[in-house]
């Protein structure tokens, strides 16, 4: 999804020209800015909008007590403190609700009268020698506070289990912070391949690390339908099972009649409902994506009477075979008719009680309806839709989708909630009440802001999280490539757009190569922490260097906790040429500063002592392979890439 309309011209900007990586927009506007010099001591990230440093240390005491007000809002933060405290450290940690004469470890504090700087989400935090006191508004304040204060602990506070020996102090500090914007998300595709309910909640007790409040869930989709709705029993029995494939995703044979149909899986209405509560005591929200009229094969293979065209009760739910052509751009040609009929009033039916259900399951104030990538060729065929088209006074199949569009906003708005969706609907002439989120860059949320439509950030320039993060060799192919530096560039608020339109911004990681939850880590961070860092901290402080400072210490603390992230940042950017005699030339260089590299074209593999890079290379004559690692100082850093030879050609010609 939201990939294949931009194949002819990402592929232009994407897999190997990265010069705009080496030098991204942020670090330039904020090389002088507040914050730069904070002592490599604090690393907290999202950069907070204040940071005091004071004289002296915080050590942690074998016996903490926490004061807390005594309410159920504040269960988790409790939660998250005693665990961060006591298991890494040995330290009892203990919870009272009132003063009783014991002078508190930590204090958490609701403020009477509200602080008008906080909001809802701010908070202060004050490490003293001796206590340490965090102050919020609201509870999800002092939550975030509590992320801030365990970041400022050294790195084996992460630790799973006991560390011995360890000096477990924070420096004396005053923070001051809340955030730029009010939706800072992150979305998670269980569609292309399920995840587990546990898994879910591995993946958002990642995100709120960062601060992210918004969990986007991708639920519905060619190759699956997740979500347990009650009266339509085959969305989950013949919707959610696809044929188990091994290789790259979009390119996998057709499954024969005879190939088990049982890799996927579903969540069942109580799972959605414990994850809701799980994410609402971490105070993330969690947005439902229910993707029409496009993207339905897995409700048409289902529900086969959803569709304008004939044949389509031979449709099975997709298991990566390829069923679009994007050769001419967007939209697609349709190899299957992958679209619910926006003639049939069954359609309309269906989504209703979908909608019912899915919107008493949800709290969250939006249903996100998708909207994108909606082939036209088979509606063009059908009578169904020339009829609708002549009884509507619609004259193009754009109005077709808009016509559906609006129906459906209708029928969501129907139910209490408000209506989004991916930039496409604003073909469609939609009402200002319809909320974008816009993903073909940042134009179309701008033009949407204009006509006052409430927007969501999620440009693919900046937040795609499963593009590549360096170079082809290195990752699972895709057909583009977003750099940790490029994502740090990302501003949500473009200029001559009224704030009060920009909800926020959001980053999406779309899974058809994310197999398992460890590569879904692998993909979202450390982008994901760029993405965290430009939707909470105040522009003028985001400075690239600083920020990278901070990465690499986080690199550490995920490291710890058992978290999978990627080194992609370290690797050597390969810029390949020819010279006047035709001579293969290969440059050199780094996303991050101070890095030293080192190669080969022996077919042995580099370290220090090898030769180290200075000028561009030129390839020997019977060479076939390049090899190459970045160090800094004595310790290697990058991976080891080996590129043959045979691709810096390919790469030349281009």
């Amino acid at each position: 999804m939201k990939r294949f309309f931009l194949f002819l011209s990402c592929c232009l900007m994407s897999t190997f020209t990265f010069a705009q990586a080496i030098a991204p927009e942020s670090g330039n506007i904020a090389e002088a800015a507040s914050g730069t010099n904070i002592p490599s001591e604090i690393a907290i990230i999202p950069e907070p909008v204040s940071v005091v440093k004071n004289e002296g240390h915080f050590v942690l005491p074998a016996n903490v007590t926490i004061q807390s007000a005594g309410i159920p809002e504040l269960k988790q933060v409790l939660a998250f403190l005693q665990e961060r405290l006591s298991i890494p450290t040995g330290s009892y940690v203990s919870v009272v609700n009132n003063a009783t004469g014991v002078t508190p470890t930590i204090k958490l504090v609701l403020n009477d009268k509200a602080n008008p700087v906080l909001g809802n989400e701010g908070y202060q935090l004050s490490v003293s020698n001796s206590h340490i006191v965090i102050k919020a508004n609201k509870a999800a304040g002092l939550y975030y506070g509590a992320q801030s204060l365990i970041q400022l602990f050294p790195k084996e506070i992460e630790s799973k289990e006991l560390v011995e020996d360890m000096d477990w102090k924070s420096p004396c500090v005053g923070i001051t912070d809340y955030p730029r914007v009010g939706w800072r998300g992150l979305m998670f595709d269980v569609a292309r391949h399920f995840f587990t309910k546990e898994e879910v909640k591995q993946y958002i007790n990642a995100m709120v690390r960062y601060k992210y409040n918004v969990l986007h869930l991708h639920l519905t989709d060619d190759e699956g339908w997740r979500i347990e709705i009650k009266g339509f029993p085959k969305l989950t029995e013949v919707g959610a099972w696809s044929v188990k494939k091994t290789g790259e995703f979009g390119n996998f044979s057709v499954p024969g009649a005879d190939e088990p149909r049982n890799y996927g899986g579903f969540y069942t209405q109580e799972d959605i409902k414990e994850l809701v509560q799980y994410a609402q005591e971490r105070f993330v929200n969690i947005l439902p994506e229910i993707d029409v009229p496009g993207h339905s094969l897995a409700a048409i293979s289902s529900y086969p009477e959803l569709s304008c065209t004939p044949g389509a009760e031979n449709y099975r739910v997709r298991s990566g075979e390829r069923i679009m052509d994007w050769s001419r751009g967007a939209p697609p040609t349709a190899l299957v008719d992958n679209t619910l009929c926006p003639a049939n009033e069954k359609v309309y039916s269906f989504l209703d009680s979908v909608i019912t259900q899915v919107a008493a399951l949800f709290p969250f104030e939006y249903l996100h309806m998708g909207g994108d990538e909606a082939p036209f060729n088979f509606w063009e065929k059908s009578d169904a839709i020339k009829a609708l088209m002549q009884k509507e006074g619609l004259k193009n199949m754009h109005q077709v989708q808009g016509y559906f569009e609006k129906r459906v906003q209708g029928i969501v708005e129907s139910k209490g909630k408000k209506f989004m969706g991916w930039d496409e609907i604003l073909d469609g002439n939609m009402s200002p009440s319809a909320a974008v989120m816009s993903w073909r860059g940042m134009k179309y949320g701008t033009e949407a802001a204009l006509k006052k439509h409430d927007v969501v950030m999620s440009p693919t320039t900046y937040a795609y999280l499963d593009y590549m993060q360096a170079d082809v060799i290195t990752e699972p192919k895709v057909y583009a490539s977003l750099r940790l530096s490029k994502s740090y560039e990302f501003d949500p608020v473009p200029a001559g757009v009224d704030p009060k339109y920009i909800k926020g911004g959001q980053a999406n990681l779309w899974t058809e190569q994310v197999y398992n939850i460890r590569q879904a880590e692998y993909m979202t961070w450390p982008r994901g922490m760029a993405i965290a860092e430009s939707v909470w901290s105040p522009r003028e402080k985001k400075n690239w260097t600083n920020f990278f400072g901070r990465v690499e210490q986080h690199f550490k603390r995920l490291d710890i906790a058992e978290t999978k992230y990627a080194p992609s940042v370290y690797d050597p950017i390969f810029k390949v040429s020819r010279s006047a005699d035709r001579q293969l030339l290969v440059e050199l260089s780094t996303e991050v500063a101070g890095l030293d590299i080192y190669y080969s074209f022996d077919n042995s593999f580099p370290d220090r002592f090898y030769p180290k890079y200075t000028e561009k290379l030129s390839v020997p004559k019977d060479a076939g392979m390049l090899r190459v690692i970045t160090y800094k100082g004595k310790q290697p850093v990058g991976r080891m890439l080996s590129m043959p030879v045979d691709e810096l050609n390919k790469r030349a010609r281009k």
